[in-house]
């Protein structure tokens, strides 16, 4: 089985040097490596293009024409040979083995995902401050429709024909567009699978201003998900995330023994704050959901009493 592997690529010049030598030391009989470039306005593609005269399986695309890493992944599959996929980051590392473990397990499931660990790339600070580092013993589930466990796109494989036949990630997304991903691939009757020994290092945002930006989106990519999938949004969850996004703030001073209690506060306070800005800004307005049949579904969702 040949394997294609696709990284999105956008302004990664600090960070895909990493990840294409971790790369270049994978091994496999048939496969090769995928860059995808969103515009990137840095050094990414001079990187890469260097990085084409190490590895002779690495090849570079462009993707500018649309923002997101859907979009990206959704261009570099188009233009992949192979019978299978994996996902990666251009900001993370793969461990050694990890593409073997991944393509034996699709050798043997259609649909996968593998470990994330959050020990290398990042300081100690960050490490110590439990910032939504998931995926690190098993897959994520949330507590709204359809119930399912997901995957980040950082460390997820799939075999071409799946990836096809559900039309691809939503490029409408920016962000969570992976759990999207993993609804409807698991919607249509693929059971998702999780590779412990598939283990991918993750980065995680190292400034205070990256940590808030980062929890805000990901809360308000939280109530557009609930929302897309049959969920509703109660005006009693809408004023508790009011409160929340009032009073926590006063808690500060009991976060100001270091930098990894601080980041905490402020993951804590930005999630809450998206979750508001979420309920606020999607409380009215119509879906295109997918159905079983990948056709598009609209559906008016209004905020519940």
């Amino acid at each position: 089985m040949n394997i294609s592997v696709i990284i999105p690529c956008y302004n990664a010049a600090k960070t895909i040097a990493v990840q294409l030598d971790a790369l270049a030391n994978q091994t496999w009989t048939d496969w090769e490596i995928i860059v995808v470039d969103n515009g990137s306005t840095d050094e990414s593609i001079a990187i890469v293009e260097k990085y084409q005269k190490q590895i002779p399986n690495l090849r570079l695309i462009h993707a500018s024409d649309r923002p997101g890493a859907a979009y990206a992944r959704n261009v570099g599959v188009k233009a992949a040979t192979g019978e299978a996929l994996l996902f990666c980051d251009a900001d993370d590392q793969v461990e050694p083995g990890w593409l073997s473990a991944m393509g034996k397990a699709l050798l043997k499931y259609d649909f996968v995902a593998g470990q994330f660990d959050y020990t290398q790339l990042n300081e100690p600070w960050l490490v110590n401050s439990g910032i939504f580092q998931v995926q690190k013993a098993g897959l994520s589930q949330y507590e709204f429709p359809p119930y399912l466990p997901f995957a980040g796109s950082g460390n997820l494989g799939i075999k071409t024909a799946l990836h096809q036949a559900v039309g691809g990630f939503n490029e409408d997304l920016i962000y969570a567009e992976d759990t999207d991903y993993c609804f409807r691939v698991q919607l249509i009757g693929t059971q998702l699978h999780f590779i412990r020994d598939a283990v991918a290092q993750i980065r995680l945002r190292h400034t205070f201003k990256d940590i808030y930006r980062q929890g805000k989106n990901w809360a308000e990519s939280h109530i557009y998900l609930r929302l897309l999938y049959g969920a509703s949004v109660s005006k009693i969850m809408v004023l508790g995330y009011l409160m929340k996004s009032i009073l926590y703030p006063l808690k500060i001073v009991f976060y100001l023994k270091n930098k990894s209690e601080l980041a905490e506060w402020l993951w804590v306070l930005s999630w809450n704050i998206g979750l508001l800005k979420g309920s606020i800004k999607y409380s009215q307005i119509t879906f295109k959901n997918m159905t079983m049949n990948n056709t598009s579904q609209e559906v008016k969702i209004i905020t519940a009493n």
